[in-house]
């Protein structure tokens, strides 16, 4: 090798040593502040926090293996640099009340270039908590703490944790832009009530994908000002399915556009895939685009729901109809079996009929004994393409088939 090649090569070799440590983040483990198994660790879990957002370069904060009592824990931004919270370990939370009794246990708000990875446990430690909730039936019901809040945060990728048993919510995301769920597990028992898995609000370019959802309630809901929202091979159970809205309840609630829900499973959940509206409610805004397909429905109570008298516990009452406009949407290629007979249900607004609702290629099948398997249709006509089992909207005139 030439000499003057050698040297050449030296030269270079610093500035690539600076290149490959410029990407390596900077360390910050809370065991190096103070953080114990048997104490809580919320002191030092804010502390690293702080130090990695003051960070010039991207920046990790570890939670190593094992087990980790959280009291409560309220992170937030802005952020110089990428950070990522890792967790390898299970945090626990209090069983009883948390120290901000208004708070949730682990919020983390205004952050840009976040990730939440480890492979780690979020345990709300929840059983307790839910023999307290009875906000089906009392609107002064005890607020219980949700185990993750995400607000205001940005360019997010959260992958290979899990949540489990929480409070309230599993986690809310609300207005917040580019977040991707990837290989994301959800746990809870069916019975858990008021245990949503992820609920979106105010967000657009949401990814959930690759996850497992299993709870008390919805596995994702969704809610008003909501844009490209993509949820793609999850599977769903226990629990009520995958939700848009209920919305129109409030006069400040804005569009619902561009939601899509396809190859995912539903494995004996209340309902599939689901459309909710308050009737007698103020709010007009329009859902419209949206795409439900490839999807196997699996022993599901109501697979497929478009309901614009949606009135939970007589909440409201049906005299006036939902100013909620639905429109374009496409429903394909569902399959599997009802739970019980009335497969699909369609009942739009007498005042803001359903417009451009395309069916194709259904089949569900009931095997109990009330009946033959049917579908109920109110102030819809679907264009109907391919294989429809049941017969889609056979009880309304005006249904049309290509």
């Amino acid at each position: 090798m030439a000499p003057k090649f050698v040297a050449t090569i030296l030269l270079f070799l610093p500035l690539l040593a600076n290149i490959v440590n410029a990407q390596e983040p900077a360390i910050f483990d809370i065991t190096k502040y103070g953080a114990k198994p048997d104490a809580d660790i919320s002191q030092a879990l804010t502390t690293a926090w702080k130090e990695a957002c003051l960070s010039n370069t991207s920046s990790r904060i570890v939670i190593p293996p094992g087990t980790w009592s959280l009291s409560q824990a309220a992170l937030a931004g802005p952020n110089k640099s990428p950070i990522e919270l890792q967790v390898q370990g299970t945090l626990k939370a209090p069983v009883g009340q948390l120290p901000n009794k208004d708070g949730n246990w682990i919020t983390i708000n205004y952050v840009n270039h976040l990730e939440i990875s480890g492979g780690g446990v979020f345990d709300g430690q929840g059983t307790e908590g839910w023999k307290q909730n009875d906000c089906h039936k009392n609107k002064n019901c005890v607020k219980l703490p949700l185990n993750l809040s995400f607000n205001f945060i940005n360019n997010t990728y959260i992958h290979d944790v899990t949540t489990k048993d929480s409070k309230n919510f599993h986690v809310n995301c609300i207005s917040s832009h580019n977040v991707k769920f990837q290989r994301f597990t959800i746990s809870a028992p069916g019975d858990s009530p008021n245990t949503d898995g992820i609920h979106l609000g105010r967000d657009s370019n949401i990814t959930i994908i690759d996850s497992i959802i299993s709870t008390g309630d919805d596995c994702v809901s969704i809610g008003d000002e909501s844009t490209e929202i993509h949820i793609e091979n999850v599977t769903c159970g226990p629990g009520h399915g995958i939700s848009v809205g209920s919305l129109g309840s409030n006069t400040a609630e804005k569009d619902v556009v561009g939601i899509y829900v396809k190859n995912c499973t539903f494995l004996s959940t209340m309902n599939g895939v689901r459309v909710k509206t308050w009737p007698s409610a103020p709010a007009h805004l329009q859902v419209k685009d949206l795409h439900f397909e490839d999807i196997i429905m699996d022993n599901v109570s109501y697979p497929i729901i478009i309901d614009q008298e949606y009135c939970p516990h007589n909440l409201c009452n049906l005299k006036d109809p939902s100013f909620v406009k639905i429109s374009n949407v496409f429903i394909k290629n569902i399959r599997g079996t009802s739970h019980f007979p009335e497969a699909v249900t369609m009942v739009c607004s007498r005042t803001n009929p359903c417009e451009n609702v395309e069916i194709a290629d259904i089949d569900l099948t009931y095997s109990g004994n009330l009946g033959p398997t049917t579908t109920k249709c109110a102030n819809v006509k679907p264009t109907l393409v391919g294989k429809l089992n049941p017969p889609i909207c056979a009880n309304m005139t005006g249904a049309q088939s290509s």
